[in-house]
């Protein structure tokens, strides 16, 4: 496989996408609420459709944030650690499958670092002869791959990474959310908000110190059960360009 075939991580984020709508619970919705919904707490009297707009409008706010995702998908699992922000930097890990992990670098607009494990690279090569699977590793192991943003792959590889996209699919969606208990997150204080639709249970925990950010959201029961922490929220992101000696150019091919 030549730098010009370079593997790719990419799994549309369908997931991330139904969660983030799943969260829009929205203020002006109907429905019927538990008598939690306007029990007195860290919030007040608000119903769970008012704290969930809150929520949004905090968390649409940030200009930074991690995201950990994992999540089971029509495709098989995945797990994304990704810092991004809203310039376009965005650094982390995705891993597609059981096995196999890509580092991803994004340090400005105009490419992109991918660097694959061994397993990720046998994984791709599988099928293959086995002097061709020993050609990848020996020219892509331990290297990063470069490749411009606007290359299709590219585009493929960073869905996850684009914030402003993550967070206007906020907007999606209108239901109701009931009130629950209070917990933690990573150390946290949250609140927890519910929705259900159908088989599947939709749990969102939003911070109940300092802003009303979003923590947590896990969906349970559905197709496509998973779970997005949001972390470092205002953090700058430390995404560095690799050293020219560790880097396979795509464009160049070398």
């Amino acid at each position: 496989m030549s730098a010009a075939r370079h593997p790719r991580t990419h799994r549309r984020a369908a997931l991330v996408a139904a969660l983030c709508a799943a969260v829009a619970l929205g203020a002006t919705a109907c429905g019927p609420f538990s008598d939690d919904a306007k029990a007195s707490g860290p919030f007040g009297d608000l119903t769970g459709p008012q704290i969930a707009d809150k929520a949004i409008a905090a968390t649409k706010k940030a200009d930074s944030l991690t995201l950990d995702l994992a999540a089971k998908t029509t495709d098989g699992p995945m797990k994304a650690y990704l810092a991004m922000d809203t310039t376009g930097k965005c650094a982390g890990t995705l891993t597609v499958g059981t096995t196999g992990t890509a580092e991803l670098v994004k340090a400005d607009q105009k490419d992109v670092y991918l660097r694959f494990d061994e397993a990720f690279l046998r994984a791709q090569g599988e099928g293959e002869l086995a002097e061709v699977q020993e050609a990848i590793l020996k020219e892509l192991k331990g290297r990063w791959v470069k490749t411009p943003v606007t290359d299709p792959d590219a585009k493929d590889n960073l869905e996850l990474c684009d914030l402003k996209a993550l967070l206007a699919d906020f907007e999606e969606g209108i239901d109701f959310a009931v009130k629950g208990k209070e917990t933690t997150v990573g150390g946290k204080k949250a609140l927890t908000l519910t929705q259900k639709s159908g088989a599947e249970t939709t749990t969102v925990y939003v911070a109940t110190e300092g802003e009303p950010l979003i923590l947590k959201v896990v969906a349970a029961g559905g197709e496509e059960p998973g779970t997005m922490t949001f972390t470092d929220y205002g953090k700058p992101v430390a995404a560095t360009v690799p050293a020219a000696k560790d880097v396979i150019d795509q464009k160049k091919g070398s």
